[in-house]
């Protein structure tokens, strides 16, 4: 009887010890931790690279050494996605699927955008990091954003076939987990006019893609931003969250180009996209600016796998936004008399 009862509780215990490991994998902490994440993704780089799998999946290895050096290795399924990038680039934009019963430890991720390199060329890695440090900011100024986790990629060929490819990149959190986080849900394939949305959120986000000279965003087509809504309260706006910022001027991207419709002639040359706001409220969005400027600067100029000459001309950039909101009488013209009217 003592040895069933030994028994019994080292397999309990051994339950109790298997489950505390696995939840230890934790997907809030996942992208807090600021430590980059080494990532290796074994897989038919063929069908990748050549056939880009077209609407299908296909079966991956994905693993990992966490922070508390315990290492993952399970079994996922990725899948090429985007549009533009995913027909011109050499390694197409990949979602990561981890939702699957080969897959326990990291199906609490569900599923994950990987932002990789668009060529094999080192000007396109530098534009990856560039994009990540962009996520990074937005994140400072209000916790309704995607959060990034910098990742070092190798993706090994799994026929033998294709050296392996070694470099940066980010994935991106799940935009469920994102609304979790706010207390919200999001809002799906609904078409709303910018107004409609939480109007203090909207205006943060109009001056944010202002100050990093990105255009490529609109509410009603549902283009690069996603929508999400308090759980608990009926009657409140849907919040917006802009994401894809390797249009910006700040990223600067060799393929990117303004739509013609907005009248500018390249991605570095700004334009204001926000409607109609008073003074008061772009003073009041504007201070979170400036109340998170030097940390900016900080996190852009000491981001070392960022080349130091590209990490100036970052700042530069951000000097030029901040020279103009320094003056009410540039916040008026600018955000004001040139805000949009239609």
């Amino acid at each position: 009887m003592k040895a069933l009862l030994f028994l019994l509780f080292f397999c309990i215990g051994g339950i109790s010890f298997t489950v505390k490991s696995q939840a230890a994998f934790d997907s809030v902490q996942f992208f807090m931790d600021e430590q980059p994440l080494a990532i290796t993704i074994t897989t038919d780089m063929g069908a990748m690279l050549y056939r880009k799998m077209k609407d299908s999946t296909q079966h991956a290895t994905f693993s990992c050494v966490l922070p508390d050096s315990s290492v993952v290795k399970e079994n996922i399924r990725i899948q090429a996605r985007g549009h533009m990038r995913r027909a011109m680039c050499d390694i197409p934009p990949l979602k990561l699927l981890f939702r699957n019963e080969s897959s326990p430890r990291l199906s609490c991720l569900n599923s994950l955008k990987l932002v990789n390199c668009c060529r094999f060329r080192a000007a396109d890695e530098q534009f990856v990091l560039k994009e990540y440090l962009i996520y990074k900011m937005y994140n400072m100024l209000t916790e309704k954003s995607f959060r990034a986790r910098l990742v070092n990629i190798t993706f090994e060929d799994t026929k033998d076939k294709k050296e392996p490819i070694n470099k940066y990149g980010f994935v991106l959190e799940d935009v469920d987990a994102l609304a979790k986080r706010n207390k919200c849900k999001e809002v799906d394939s609904v078409k709303l006019h910018p107004d409609a949305t939480d109007r203090e959120q909207m205006t943060l986000v109009a001056l944010f893609e202002y100050m990093i000279g990105n255009t490529d965003w609109s509410v009603p087509n549902n283009h690069n931003i996603k929508l999400i809504v308090p759980k608990k309260d009926k009657k409140a706006r849907p919040y917006g969250v802009p994401y894809d910022f390797d249009h910006s001027g700040m990223v600067n991207t060799d393929y990117a180009a303004p739509d013609a419709i907005m009248g500018i002639e390249t991605v570095v040359e700004r334009l204001y996209r926000g409607f109609p706001r008073t003074m008061e409220e772009l003073q009041a969005a504007l201070q979170v600016f400036k109340d998170n400027k030097e940390k900016m600067y900080a996190m852009v100029l000491n981001f070392e796998p960022l080349k130091m000459p590209l990490r100036k001309s970052m700042i530069r950039y951000l000097d030029e936004f901040y020279g103009v909101i320094e003056k009410p009488k540039n916040v008026q013209v600018v955000f004001i008399d040139r805000a949009r009217k239609v």
